[in-house]
């Protein structure tokens, strides 16, 4: 497996897997590391595509939860006691969900993208649709990533983040990410262990997230769902580190 996987905290118990949205890095995390490193042993992947130190593209939601799935067994971190996903970072957390491989005491996926419902032919010219944005980005225009989604208000240093990031990964990725996160499969006839389930859906994007959060419900009846106040999609753990911080450590104890 080429991912390369992030750790803090190695010494102690319980594990936590943060699994980063796209258009950042891992390092998205950074202000969060600080808040669980002392109490909680940390695995933040770099996922492929998104890695700053190895040149990849990204290879699909199922791919990537099967190689995460595989890392955390083989050593021997297969009892997780928390697996947070953002966005694209939900899709693989509900992935690793259905798969059912691992213990995993508690889950929250934040804005996490689901399959569409939808015909085939209408999800190509959605996923035709999101690339291009991002690709235009891509090409220059970074602070259209802030009109494009219902994010928080971006100042000039996120923006510089954004078009670096944008500058790093390749064609492949965007349309990868898109493609993969709009229609990945779940196993047939799934279930999942876990105990406890959050959904997270920020202020700004409960709109954007109907369909999904009806695909969560199905999919997960017991779901929890919380309403994140004053917050866009992906706003916590970079914008606000200690409500994130709380959120987390809140799952890891219900789910015990």
């Amino acid at each position: 497996m080429s991912m390369t996987i992030h750790e803090f905290g190695k010494e102690n118990k319980n594990v936590i897997v943060l699994i980063h949205p796209s258009i950042v890095m891992w390092d998205y995390f950074e202000y969060v590391i600080p808040l669980l490193e002392e109490k909680y042993h940390l695995v933040i992947p770099a996922i492929p595509g998104y890695d700053p130190d190895v040149k990849s593209d990204f290879t699909s939601v199922e791919e990537i939860s099967a190689d995460l799935e595989e890392w955390l067994i083989k050593n021997d971190l297969g009892n997780v006691a928390c697996v947070y996903g953002c966005s694209m970072g939900g899709s693989i957390v509900a992935r690793m969900l259905a798969d059912n491989r691992l213990k995993i005491q508690s889950a929250v996926i934040d804005g996490g993208i689901t399959p569409y419902q939808l015909p085939w032919i209408i999800t190509r010219f959605i996923a035709i649709k999101d690339f291009l944005l991002i690709y235009t980005g891509k090409l220059g225009g970074a602070k259209l990533l802030e009109k494009a989604f219902s994010t928080d208000e971006l100042s000039e240093e996120d923006v510089q983040y954004a078009a670096k990031v944008l500058k790093m990964i390749s064609a492949k990725t965007i349309w990868r990410t898109f493609e993969s996160c709009n229609n990945y499969s779940m196993p047939k006839d799934y279930h999942t262990d876990c105990r406890h389930i959050e959904y997270w859906v920020a202020e700004k994007e409960v709109k954007d997230r109907r369909a999904d959060t009806a695909y969560i419900k199905k999919a997960f009846p017991c779901t929890i769902f919380r309403k994140i106040e004053n917050v866009g999609h992906g706003g916590l753990a970079p914008f606000n580190p200690e409500r994130f911080a709380r959120g987390i450590e809140r799952a890891v104890k219900v789910g015990e």
